[in-house]
């Protein structure tokens, strides 16, 4: 209740919906600033038993949206901070808010943050991104003096609180925030802000804020652990293409997607975890996750990888001799392994969406070097639902679009089309310097006419649309494989009669049955190697660089 008459009195909750504040952007989180300091954590309220707090305090960038759950398709990547300590000994408290400058939350917000603090804690400073504007307006009042210099100060009238306020120097604030930290017997630590989606024009490369060397040079003179989250997060954003620079950022060119708030956290976590300063020895202590996840396979100097991803028409249990199996685990019977590894990281039951979102397309992304391939073959699960459990449908189209999605688990998920998780794995590959396949489905066992199924209106064409728009190698195995299924068993034309029409359709199930198993989808072994010959044959006629590799 206390918080709620805090709230009231600052008039938060009066505030008009929405502001755009002086550089442009809409904070998406005033309109309803009462509920969304209710939805942050009571400072503290994480502790287990007499184990440390790590509190983070930031603005949007770390903290977005009313709840702070991604429903306005932007996220802070606060919300990602935790994947990297191990909650056993530690806990991370986002405690940002957006709309927050580094004055603002000092006067408004941190008091309850301070008064939490336990002697072991940790805090990271990690705000600026609002602190310009004017002093004393009465919508924001947040903006400080710019620079460390502690003798200037600016005394006004301060229309939003009623009160006489002073202003002090951004150096000022972080001065007052390690200050106390150290009273209360925690550790501070400075971070520099996100970058933004801006670049310099002769330069190409992500805009570095000035309040970066004002934390160095304070966390310098305070004795204080330094992380230069801009720049790090920055060289990545310099390695991207434009489109994927983009699609980090989400409504404008500050706030970031799942996936620039997601890139923001490890850097934040690899500058922790990688730091010299002894100070951070403690802390390191509690840290995991921070070395990239990499693919199960071993690299042999001069030998390069093909990565194979995909659903279980890629990757089955591959393993009994009458069981159902992806036709990569097969890719041995058509690849000379003495001149190319092979790598399976495909996973049944996934889709795009669910393959990148699970994590299982970064592990590829963090093993490719130059040199390598990566066959990119989903579409079964794709047109599931998409906002069942599963989470794993997606736009049934290849236009460059998304959606804010709330799913059945009650959380949110911001769903791209199918072209779109495609060119995604696409320009990694590209990135990285290896060479990316698309792969189109392989055939199910489905004879409409008397004929095997072709999925060349729907796939096969958002196929054919990626491919013209990157350029990338396509082998269509959907197609080699049905034609294989057709010349065997297809019938130039089914009986008039319905009844025996559909008893012919029967029979052709049953007779091309040997290649799939359990269901018209999955592949026994047997399917399994037809398929792979399949992607051999379409290497060849390709000319693919990959077809060098094959056996003879």
């Amino acid at each position: 209740m206390g918080l709620v008459l805090a709230v009231q009195a600052q008039n938060f909750d009066n505030l008009p919906d929405p502001i755009e504040d002086v550089n442009k952007v809409v904070d998406n989180t005033p309109d309803s600033i009462a509920k969304a300091l209710m939805s942050r954590p009571k400072p503290g309220s994480s502790r287990k038993g007499n184990n440390p707090v790590l509190y983070l305090v930031g603005n949007s960038t770390m903290r977005n949206g009313t709840k702070g759950d991604g429903s306005n398709g932007q996220w802070g990547w606060g919300y990602y901070a935790n994947k990297y300590f191990d909650e056993g000994r530690i806990t991370v408290e986002n405690q940002a808010l957006g709309g927050m400058s580094t004055r603002t939350f000092y006067t408004d917000l941190w008091p309850a943050v301070r008064d939490a603090l336990k002697p072991g804690d940790w805090v990271i400073v990690s705000i600026g991104h609002n602190d310009n504007g004017e002093f004393f307006d009465k919508k924001r009042a947040r903006a400080v003096i710019p620079g460390v210099n502690p003798d200037t100060m600016y005394v006004g009238f301060n229309e939003r609180t009623q009160k006489q306020d002073t202003v002090y120097s951004y150096g000022t604030y972080l001065r007052k925030y390690i200050q106390e930290i150290r009273q209360r017997g925690a550790n501070p630590i400075l971070m520099s802000l996100t970058p933004r989606n801006a670049y310099d024009e002769k330069t190409g490369k992500a805009i570095r804020k000035p309040q970066t060397e004002w934390g160095a040079y304070i966390a310098a003179v305070e004795g204080v652990p330094f992380v230069d989250l801009n720049e790090r997060s920055g060289l990545k954003l310099d390695a991207y293409s434009p489109w994927k620079k983009d699609y980090h950022f989400y409504g404008d060119k500050i706030h970031t997607s799942k996936f620039g708030a997601e890139m923001n956290a490890r850097s934040a976590a690899e500058g922790l975890w990688e730091s010299t300063n002894p100070m951070l020895k403690p802390l390191q202590a509690m840290m995991k996750n921070v070395e990239p996840q990499l693919c199960d396979f071993r690299r042999e100097e001069g030998k390069p990888v093909v990565f194979f991803t995909g659903d279980s028409t890629v990757k089955n249990a591959d393993s009994e001799d009458d069981g159902m199996w992806g036709w990569a685990a097969q890719a041995f019977t058509v690849f000379d392994e003495s001149k190319i590894t092979l790598c399976n990281a495909a996973k049944a039951g996934r889709s795009t969406r669910s393959f990148i979102r699970e994590g299982l397309w970064d592990k590829v992304y963090n093993s490719l070097q130059p040199g390598d391939f990566v066959t990119i073959q989903f579409g079964h699960n794709d047109i599931c639902p998409i906002d069942d459990k599963k989470a794993r449908g997606v736009i049934a189209s290849t236009k460059d679009t998304c959606h804010v999605y709330h799913l059945a688990n009650d959380t949110y998920e911001l769903v791209y089309s199918f072209g779109w998780y495609l060119r995604k794995m696409i320009d990694d590959c590209r990135e990285k310097g290896a060479t990316p396949i698309l792969v189109s489905l392989t055939p199910r066992n489905e004879w409409p006419g008397g004929k095997i199924e072709r999925r060349d209106g729907s796939y096969g064409k958002w196929y054919r649309e990626v491919v013209a728009e990157t350029g990338v190698e396509f082998i269509d195995l959907h197609n080699i494989s049905a034609d294989f299924l057709d010349k065997k068993f297809a019938v130039k034309k089914l009986p008039d009669d319905k009844e025996k029409a559909k008893a012919k359709i029967a029979e052709l199930k049953v007779r091309a049955g040997k290649y799939f198993k359990k269901d018209h989808t999955h592949a026994s072994k047997l399917g399994a190697q037809m398929n792979a010959r399949s992607f051999a044959k379409g290497l060849r006629q390709q000319n693919s660089k990959l077809a060098k590799y094959l056996a003879q």
